[in-house]
């Protein structure tokens, strides 16, 4: 099954949201698009590592596009918004597209040239190559499962 990877800000709704979507086979949260091996939370909240909370994914391509994943990945926060979503603040609630090919990359930059004529603002999103992704400790994974009520 194919991979992406996205970052827009805490990881736990961002998850939560890609979860739902029919073709998404698989997620799993944690760090990446930085310089600090095997991070921590700890270590990412310091925002001294280098990495986003992010949220890697396999879905089923003949169930659900890649444009369709960047459709939802856009419309979960503001894009427009250096180093911040919402009350979270620091380069690890960046927003990112991890890409996977060149194909992902050339949907990615279509996706966010189309998203721009919806905002007066620029996009700060970085498209980036998908690099290394350390899974965030375990009590982090499926986040709201665990805790029904919780919110991001």
């Amino acid at each position: 099954m194919p991979q992406a990877t996205f970052a827009a800000g805490c990881f736990w709704g961002v998850e939560e949201q890609f979860s739902r979507l029919k073709g998404v086979t698989q997620t799993a949260v944690g760090y990446t698009g930085g310089h600090f091996k095997d991070p921590t939370y700890e270590n990412v909240c310091s925002d001294k590592t280098g990495h986003a909370e992010a949220l890697q994914l396999e879905f089923d391509p003949k169930i659900i596009s890649y444009e369709k994943l960047l459709e939802t990945f856009w419309g979960l926060h503001d894009p427009t918004t250096p180093n911040r979503q919402g009350p979270d603040i620091g380069s690890q609630y960046r927003s990112a597209i991890f890409y996977h090919d060149e194909g992902q990359k050339r949907a990615a930059l279509i996706s966010k040239e189309k998203e721009q004529k919806k905002y007066q603002k620029p996009i700060v999103t970085e498209i980036v190559p998908a690099g290394t992704f350390w899974r965030a400790e375990e009590y982090h994974q499926k986040y709201f499962l665990k805790h029904p009520g919780g919110h991001c």
